[in-house]
């Protein structure tokens, strides 16, 4: 049971890192594309 214990334990770790390395991914794709974005803007005008 202690050894159950310990793998949830490690393995909801994981999951909770995992989920704000790809909250943090996503926001540097979305700054990106702003990016992207105005500069297109910008060469309009």
């Amino acid at each position: 049971m202690r050894k159950f214990v310990l793998f949830a334990v490690m393995a909801a770790s994981l999951v909770i890192a995992a989920c704000n390395t790809v909250e943090g991914a996503g926001k540097d794709v979305s700054a990106a594309g702003h990016a992207v974005t105005n500069t297109a803007e910008d060469a309009k005008h």
